[in-house]
């Protein structure tokens, strides 16, 4: 789950983390108010939406306060497209306007889980302000990686190696060691997965500061972290992820025009290469997991059919401890009540396969029945030429 850069910096805040001073507003007339709590005449409006490259689609103005009010104004009800909200771009609906700062060094920071190594690792970098995949690509040598074992705190030496690439002041050091503790801690406590901090700023006035924040959390441990959760801005969330979300369904939309229905991530991830290698685009990740109900098959097969992009599903079930007979009943309730009409093409193995099989070859639908996933790929993509 993400959250918003406001969000994120006020949980900085809570663990002790240097972070510049802003508010938030929800619609213009609130401006008038908070904007008294900023000292400077000179403030960043910056346009709250899940997704990088504000910037360059006109979401984040330095102003002054006199033009303030004209500028919220225009901002409020934009859409932003960016490289990250895809061609329908985002809806500005709420925007954090920060004290402007004269910058002297811009520096990047993050946190995550590195699950190769099972370890907690932090990226630095003294290339900040930018995307650091470009940074990986064209400087490698301006990014260190410190990888660091589950401990309930860190030492004196993790830090170092973490801040050595900045090269700080005495003071900035103290600073900075209060960041590096609340990243972790925050990681650890509140089970985010991932922690950016870009850009760390150090300022005119030699100050370490975080100028920009971006969080992530495990949306498997949300359960015990209501607190987290309350934080969720449904308006940033693809409808029919939400949708899925309410069904327990591991769900993505994407921009193919085939629909996915599978048990398992992995097995997900090798149908939705298998329909790239035939020359088609999946529409979806949909993992229904190892234990669906009927009534979770059916509400599955409805949010794939709810995309109208999708001119065909491919339905891949292996039986473990799913059972393919209610794959099957699912399946069949689903398809008469939404009344389908594109081509489903259904491969099903394991437990009670027999029994699903009879169940679909009794429905009186025209489902096609595919013997492997190489058969099955290639079954829904001539069906649908």
């Amino acid at each position: 789950m993400n959250i918003h850069e406001h969000q994120a910096k006020e949980i900085l805040k809570e663990f002790g983390a240097p972070v510049s001073n802003g508010v938030v507003i929800f619609k213009p007339d609130e401006l008038s108010q908070e904007i008294e709590k900023i000292k400077s005449n000179k403030v960043v409006l910056k346009a709250q939406i899940h997704a990088g490259g504000r910037g360059k689609a006109g979401g984040v103005k330095l102003v002054d306060k006199s033009d303030c009010e004209m500028e919220v104004k225009k901002m409020f009800g934009k859409i932003l497209v960016t490289h990250q909200t895809g061609p329908q771009g985002k809806e500005v609906k709420r925007i954090y306007i920060q004290e402007a700062y004269e910058i002297d060094k811009e520096f990047y920071l993050s946190c995550l889980v590195d699950r190769e190594s099972s370890k907690i690792a932090f990226i630095s970098s003294t290339e900040g302000g930018v995307d650091i995949e470009a940074v990986a690509k064209n400087n490698p040598e301006k990014i260190i990686t410190t990888k660091i074992d589950l401990k309930k705190a860190l030492n004196e030496t993790d830090i170092e190696d973490v801040i050595k690439i900045f090269q700080l002041d005495q003071n900035q050091k103290k600073d900075a060691i209060k960041l590096v503790n609340a990243l972790y801690n925050i990681l650890i406590q509140k089970d985010a997965s991932l922690i950016e901090i870009n850009p760390l700023v150090i300022t005119k006035q030699k100050k370490l500061t975080c100028l920009d924040a971006k969080m992530n959390f495990d949306d498997n441990a949300l359960f015990r972290r209501s607190e987290i959760l309350n934080l969720r801005d449904l308006n940033e969330e693809e409808p029919a992820e939400i949708e899925a979300s309410k069904f327990g369904l591991a769900y993505i939309k994407l921009n193919g025009s085939i629909g996915c229905m599978v048990n398992g991530a992995g097995l997900a991830m090798a149908t939705m290469d298998i329909i790239k290698l035939y020359g088609q685009e999946p529409a979806n990740f949909l993992d229904v997991g190892g234990g669906a109900s009927k009534e979770q098959v059916a509400a599955a097969f409805k949010l794939i059919l709810s995309d109208k992009k999708v001119k065909g599903i491919l339905i891949n079930i292996f039986g473990g401890i799913m059972r393919c007979d209610v794959l099957a009943q699912g399946v069949v309730e689903a398809a008469k009540e939404t009344n389908i009409k594109v081509p489903l093409v259904v491969r099903l193995a394991g437990t009670n396969f027999e029994k699903g099989k009879e169940i679909l070859d009794k429905s009186g639908l025209k489902i096609l029945s595919a013997s492997d996933l190489n058969d099955a790929a290639k079954k829904i993509v001539d069906a649908i030429k």
